[in-house]
């Protein structure tokens, strides 16, 4: 319905920042951290992988949007292993793409690109569940599990990088997400119009979980990587802080399901304040896969 389309919208544009913000860049740091922050939340059973290989190129992109992607991706990935536990494959690379891989990958032109893949050995996927993968609120997950928005939300930013994504999948034998974001050659950028993005800390994140295991388990390694964190249990108690001084967070990091203001809600109180603030929603894990995260 009406309501519903809104609400999509909403919540893609809040994984989005303005067009201005985005500038040539390298985002293998990024992802890099991004997999130390997810090792952190991860049961032991999960084995997490990565080959990162070199950046000769640049993309158009934004570190807290691509951050997003890679988070979203390998959750949906750590729930596809909650069972029986399997590796987790993270990868980076540049590439070539002909006419005939076009031509299989619908959105995608021929052309360079910069590829992030997202692989499994999990439980894999119907040719029904994958059609559908992407649609927002579409979920496998029982209720309290998930919001069916974490692959719709990555859909919306890599479509806005005028990128694509693409799913392999066999049931029993797991998952392939591939990301393609256009490639820009050095020789095409202009002196001084690159960032190079860095995992150099610093940043000042207001946590919000209602659950102190995961607060304690993320806010380590945050500190870990030189961030200033403030965390809350309550969320409506993060509102209330934030309320009151809410130019000094440069990130909100905030659980989906908690009980008086969900992380959508919390999201959208906030951007009232700062339509500018970078928020990563945490969604997706099933309460047995938090237990034995909290075990591990």
């Amino acid at each position: 319905d009406g309501r519903g389309r809104d609400l999509v919208r909403q919540i893609i544009v809040f994984s989005r920042q303005k067009e201005r913000e985005r500038r040539p860049s390298r985002i293998g740091p990024v992802v890099k951290e991004a997999l130390k922050l997810l090792r952190t939340t991860l049961p032991e059973t999960i084995e997490v992988r990565q080959e990162i290989g070199p950046e000769r190129g640049f993309i158009m992109a934004d570190p807290s949007q691509v951050h997003q992607i890679v988070m979203n991706l390998c959750h949906n990935s750590a729930y596809a292993l909650r069972d029986k536990g399997g590796r987790l494959e993270v990868g980076l690379a540049e590439v070539e793409v002909d006419g005939e891989t076009a031509a299989r990958r619908p959105g995608l032109s021929p052309g360079p690109y910069l590829r992030l893949t997202v692989a499994d050995t999990g439980s894999g996927m119907t040719p029904e569940v994958m059609e559908r993968a992407f649609d927002p609120f579409f979920t496998t997950k029982k209720p309290g599990e998930g919001t069916g928005m974490g692959l719709a939300v990555v859909h919306g930013i890599v479509r806005d990088y005028q990128g694509a994504v693409a799913v392999s999948s066999q049931v029993g034998q797991g998952s392939t997400f591939s990301v393609y974001f256009p490639r820009l050659e050095s020789r095409d950028i202009e002196p001084g119009e690159t960032v190079e993005i860095r995992s150099q800390g610093g940043a000042r994140i207001l946590l919000v979980d209602d659950e102190q295991s995961q607060i304690q388990s993320i806010r380590k390694m945050l500190k870990r990587l030189g961030h200033r964190v403030v965390s809350r249990t309550d969320s409506p108690a993060a509102l209330r802080l934030f309320g009151k001084t809410p130019d000094r967070f440069d990130l909100l990091i905030t659980d989906q399901i908690m009980p008086k203001l969900t992380g959508v809600e919390l999201t959208e109180e906030v951007r009232r304040v700062r339509p500018d603030l970078p928020v990563i929603l945490c969604t997706g894990y099933s309460d047995k896969l938090d237990g034995e995260a909290d075990k591990g």
